[in-house]
């Protein structure tokens, strides 16, 4: 099997140290394999995504010495296949529209229960609000959520490998922790004709990944990527969850932070290779 990873920005700001890090040490594993790097450019929001940063996210790439096959695939142009695999977890019984907006959700969740897990991947976790309700009454103000607890008592209880050094190991998804510390996530947001969780998985299959390399913030998220590729019937990749690039205070870097954007460091004058030993990489 031909080792595929991919690297997945979003169009939405300027790349950043991080972002180098993650694209170089994805490049250089499917290097060490003799196998395929992609590129896709992840512009779902299209409220935020921008084609100006869609075209620097290239040129930093292409100056850190990093190619691609082409052309590269675009989540604006995949939204027939969202929709077919929401309608696949629709026909199962397992979706729902929420109208709730996130004051609506603080109010429903009340007052902190000690032990209880308040917030998940997504954020706080969802009470449940709009769980009656059904897809024949979806509006466009609504999102479209997964009711964890019908999802995880239609899926197989799946393997799946992490070979990130924190997380390293053969994991199986842990029903308990979907139910208590993840919730209902949402799939389709207002306007964006899907969410993270769907499309990247999605994607992955489609693109055939087969080593799926991200920052270690998304690892809570795998549990969650996994039930939906066993719903889907779509297979599982290898994940790898790589350390975060931080600032001096030990914050992880974000796009706002212009200071460390690849663009900047190109205009100051710094090598691709200087980067590389910036972020740690031979």
């Amino acid at each position: 099997m031909t080792f595929i990873t991919r690297f997945a920005p979003s169009p939405t700001g300027p790349l950043h140290l991080g972002h180098a890090y993650s694209a170089l040490l994805a490049q250089d594993m499917a290097a060490t394999q003799d196998g395929v790097f992609l590129l896709r450019i992840e512009d779902i929001d299209m409220a935020r995504s921008r084609l100006e940063w869609e075209q620097q996210i290239y040129d930093d790439l292409s100056w850190l010495g990093l190619s691609w096959p082409k052309p590269v695939m675009r989540q604006s142009q995949r939204l027939p296949r969202y929709r077919a695999a929401l309608s696949h977890l629709s026909e199962m019984g397992l979706t729902y529209p929420c109208r709730c907006n996130r004051r609506d959700i603080e109010a429903a969740a009340g007052a902190p229960q000690e032990g209880v897990p308040q917030f998940g991947p997504d954020g706080r976790i969802y009470p449940g609000s709009c769980r009656s309700r059904s897809m024949a009454e979806a509006g466009t103000d609504d999102v479209i959520r997964l009711d964890m607890a019908k999802a995880v008592a239609a899926a197989e209880l799946r393997h799946f490998t992490e070979t990130g050094s924190r997380h390293a190991g053969d994991w199986m998804l842990d029903p308990v922790q979907l139910l208590s510390a993840v919730g209902d996530i949402i799939l389709v947001r207002r306007g964006m004709g899907s969410a993270y969780h769907l499309s990247v998985v999605v994607d992955d299959a489609d693109q055939g990944i087969t080593q799926a390399l991200r920052g270690e913030d998304l690892f809570e998220a795998t549990q969650i990527h996994v039930l939906l590729q066993a719903l889907l019937g779509l297979p599982t990749p290898i994940y790898h969850h790589h350390q975060l690039i931080r600032d001096e205070q030990g914050k992880r870097l974000a796009k706002r932070d212009d200071a460390r954007a690849i663009a900047k460091y190109r205009a100051d004058g710094i090598s691709p290779q200087d980067i590389r030993a910036m972020v740690g990489l031979p």
